[in-house]
């Protein structure tokens, strides 16, 4: 009888933590929702202030990637970071919203792969850094596309649709641009942004 007892006792803590966990998770989705209105707000009312600093954009997207791959429970998706090995890559931005953008990129790549790779490239491109986040995963709806960066531009139930405009916004205000495509080959997409880089003596 104590076996079943602390059987069933086993059962109501497992059951627990899986209520806890959908709290906790509904809890941070409604968190970025706040979030992301705020900032839409800020970007339509001109009010979206930057904190800029130089620094390497590599240390930046560091950080970010490895918090995402502590994210990642799918064991079937691979998120790759490919960089060049020569060179530091200087930049003047505000870290925690290029980060916010990065992030953003590499969640919606996440929520479209259900297996395959995910692949974040950083390049040079004359004086810029090119960043790409490229996935095995559904691609982007042909209908969509045109409006990707468009304020509630979504076919998605899991958002609302604000995480790309405020992307768009973000790089913008650096000086940069965002684009978004289907990979040629018919199996998933591509999102890139450009940011200027620091040049030397400046």
């Amino acid at each position: 009888m104590q076996a079943d007892g602390n059987h069933n006792k086993s059962l109501t803590v497992e059951k627990e933590c899986k209520l806890l966990d959908i709290i906790v998770r509904n809890a941070k989705k409604l968190l970025l929702l706040e979030e992301n209105i705020l900032d839409v707000a800020r970007i339509e009312n001109s009010s979206l202030k930057l904190d800029i600093e130089e620094c390497n954009l590599y240390d930046v997207i560091g950080n970010v990637v490895q918090d995402t791959r502590d994210q990642i429970d799918n064991s079937r998706v691979e998120l790759l970071y490919n960089k060049m090995e020569d060179g530091i890559f200087l930049i003047r931005v505000d870290k925690s919203r290029l980060e916010q953008v990065i992030s953003n990129l590499l969640s919606n790549s996440i929520k479209f792969t259900k297996e395959g790779t995910i692949s974040l490239n950083v390049e040079k491109e004359d004086n810029q850094a090119l960043v790409t986040v490229k996935d095995t995963g559904l691609g982007i709806d042909p209908e969509m596309l045109p409006r990707l960066f468009s304020k509630f531009a979504t076919k998605s139930e899991k958002g609302a649709g604000l995480g790309l405009f405020i992307c768009k916004n973000i790089i913008e205000a650096h000086g940069g641009r965002i684009w978004a495509e289907n990979n040629s080959n018919g199996k998933g997409a591509t999102v890139g942004f450009m940011i200027p880089l620091v040049t030397i003596g400046n």
